[in-house]
């Protein structure tokens, strides 16, 4: 496994000062970086649960702008001035607001696909952004790709077909928007890698969201829509939740290769199986059930792979 300081050229990202410094503590460790990566997704789901309220009767923009100015003011609450001339300093300015622009064109270009696929389809092309990642890993970060890596997102993949039942998907321009969708995301996180390994991940998430905020608060400019108070803290709480979605991922992506981070990403749909049956009373069928056992295989298959590189 090849180290975080010989990826960076022996120069290790700047440290969180104090911010859950428990986890500072782990180093590089792959292992450690999944449970993050999974407890990360965890808080996307419960974000994303809050936006299926929201975007019934606000647009996207709108509450993409109070999420990102929720983040920008929790990082500068944290990291107080130094974190806003850390930011300023960095010599990774370009590839933040690189990658905050392939992440904002991703979500835009799938809300905008949403309203012409079925759910399970939309689920099953977008699920492809990790086997994307798993390609790119070698070519654009240098990584090796071990056959057990390759195994679990191929798995998890599998799982993610029997889950939802996508067969039928014809081409069509919502489908070829949703994998350029996948494809931006993926590359999003190529990014996501590349920045972790010399900046910190107070650092990326106020840049990043400096520029979602940025981008998104001038469409507001052009179409705003009063929300009532219930809408005011749930976007608020979405806010929070994708701070620390985002906090605990950027972490993750410290802790381990992308290539390992990328079948990670098929927990998100077991998180949104769960809150579904939570939150709306959604009982999952059968083939949900045998989808999801398909995607813990995924992730046994990646940890015992992990434990026996570091073995």
């Amino acid at each position: 496994m090849v180290s975080r300081a010989g990826l960076a050229g022996g120069d290790a990202p700047v440290q969180d000062s104090e911010l859950w410094s428990f986890f500072m503590t782990a180093g590089l460790n792959p292992r450690v970086g999944i449970a993050l990566g999974v407890l990360g997704y965890f808080f996307f789901s419960l974000q994303d649960a809050s936006n299926k309220w929201l975007a019934a009767s606000l647009p996207v923009w709108e509450v993409l702008f109070v999420r990102s100015v929720v983040i920008v003011a929790l990082c500068c609450a944290f990291g107080g001035r130094r974190l806003v001339e850390r930011v300023a300093a960095s010599t990774m300015k370009r590839s933040i607001a690189t990658r905050a622009g392939l992440t904002l064109s991703a979500w835009m270009i799938f809300y905008t696909a949403s309203r012409a696929l079925p759910l399970a389809q939309l689920l099953t092309l977008y699920f492809a952004a990790p086997l994307m990642i798993t390609a790119m890993a070698g070519p654009l970060l240098g990584e090796r790709v071990t056959r057990m890596q390759w195994a679990s997102v191929a798995i998890g993949f599998v799982g993610v077909l029997v889950a939802s039942d996508p067969f039928g998907v014809r081409l069509s321009v919502a489908t070829f928007l949703v994998l350029l969708s996948a494809t931006l995301w993926a590359l999003a996180m190529v990014f996501t890698r590349r920045i972790a390994r010399r900046e910190s991940s107070m650092v990326q998430m106020l840049g990043t969201n400096t520029v979602f905020a940025v981008v998104t608060g001038s469409l507001c400019l052009i179409e705003w829509r009063a929300p009532d108070g219930l809408s005011w803290m749930l976007m608020v709480a979405v806010g929070v939740l994708g701070g620390l979605g985002q906090y605990f991922t950027f972490e993750a992506v410290q802790r381990a290769p992308a290539s390992v981070m990328a079948p990670v990403e098929y927990s998100a749909l077991l998180w949104a199986f769960i809150l579904g049956f939570v939150v709306w009373g959604d009982v999952p069928v059968a083939a949900v059930w045998a989808g999801a056992g398909l995607i813990v295989v995924a992730g046994v298959v990646l940890v015992v792979g992990e434990r026996r590189v570091r073995v």
